[in-house]
């Protein structure tokens, strides 16, 4: 062996380059592995179909609802500083939202430069004191939201139309027939009176027709002269669309998302299903409830006409994420059943209290 002399560079054999590629490709895996997944991009709020969510709809808050009414609001704020580090516990809106952010993940792989996508807001009249644990919270359960209204002990709907709300689901019941009277869509947000597991890859909405879908023209004449005349009026005017009723709108939101799997070869897969669920009779008065919906360009998957039997069974069945009704013996025969139910405080059912006629929607 010779001394001092430095060996001579020997060329990599065969395959070694091509060795190295697997290598290289599992390095990478492991690094994309190890480092924070990055959030998506939040869709402009005019693009966007706007859901707007209560702090009280979204997570359970009643022990500081109870400090809040007993204690006063000093003693309220103090108690979500002092366990600003604990997570709220889902509230009923809480599967609905996941549910929604599910369908944007496949809405995001299939028009990845698209827009057209659900974007929720959290929307509270709590201090922005309190938003460190409702942030923290969000965090824990890994939901998407990136805008927040904390209002800070002021009404928040005055906001509503700036981010271009398609829809307001709150625990307040006041704020909600506010928003209403506003020609904005809202529900009051009720826990189900037991759990019962929903789909985790298909959002499923249920909607009451009169006074939720449509206006509530059929109801005032089956208040005002019973159901014989109600019969004789559907009948008469079977091909004369109803006026919209406050959902409408959220509706036609969900049919313009759900066009966009139909395009992709993709219907029966479609990861979004709606439902009619009426006490309307079908042979009496149906026809003119699906002719008003074709006439808007609109349809559910399902009509489920009930001729006055309770909903809640038939929901028990659909175990949708929410289901919409304007009465309230409605809202609770479904809380019975396991069911998410919102009130929709709109149209004769709800007197005395003064109906106020909807407001143009603000444009989206």
């Amino acid at each position: 062996m010779e001394s001092g002399k430095p060996p001579e560079p020997r060329e990599p054999g065969p395959g070694a380059e091509t060795a190295a590629v697997p290598r290289w490709a599992e390095a990478k895996t492991f690094h994309d592995n190890l480092a924070p997944k990055k959030k998506p991009k939040s869709p402009k709020p005019q693009n966007a179909v706007t859901i707007a969510v209560s702090s009280r709809a979204l997570f359970r808050m009643d022990e500081e609802q109870r400090i809040y009414a007993e204690q006063g609001v000093e003693e309220y704020v103090r108690y979500q500083l002092e366990h600003e580090n604990e997570p709220f516990s889902p509230g009923p809106a809480f599967p609905f939202v996941k549910a929604l952010e599910a369908v944007n993940r496949q809405l995001r792989e299939l028009y990845p430069d698209s827009e057209d996508l659900f974007d929720i807001v959290l929307v509270t009249n709590n201090h922005a004191q309190v938003g460190v644990r409702l942030i923290n919270s969000i965090n824990h359960y890994d939901l998407f939201i990136e805008r927040f209204c904390m209002t800070g002990g002021n009404s928040p709907i005055c906001y509503l139309k700036a981010y271009h709300t398609n829809l307001y689901l709150s625990a307040d019941a006041e704020k909600v027939q506010e928003a209403i009277d506003e020609g904005i869509a809202a529900a009051t947000v009720f826990s189900p009176s037991r759990d019962v597991a929903v789909s985790q890859s298909q959002l499923r909405v249920a909607f009451d027709g009169d006074a939720v879908l449509f206006s509530d023209e059929s109801e005032r004449i089956v208040k005002a002269h019973g159901l014989d005349r109600f019969f004789e009026h559907e009948k008469a005017h079977e091909n004369k669309p109803l006026a919209q009723g406050p959902l409408k709108g959220f509706l036609e939101a969900l049919g313009r998302l759900q066009k966009k799997f139909y395009s992709k070869g993709l219907r029966l897969e479609c990861p979004i299903r709606t439902y009619l669920v009426t006490a309307r009779s079908a042979a009496s008065s149906g026809a003119r409830a699906l002719k008003t919906l074709r006439s808007w360009g609109l349809e559910t998957d399902e009509a489920l006409f009930l001729a006055g039997a309770p909903k809640g069974p038939l929901l028990e069945k659909i175990r949708p994420h929410i289901f919409f009704d304007d009465q309230m013996f409605h809202v609770a025969g479904a809380q019975e059943m396991g069911t998410v139910a919102a009130h929709v405080p709109y149209g004769v059912a709800q007197t005395p209290r003064r109906t106020v006629p909807m407001k143009a929607p603000a444009a989206q």
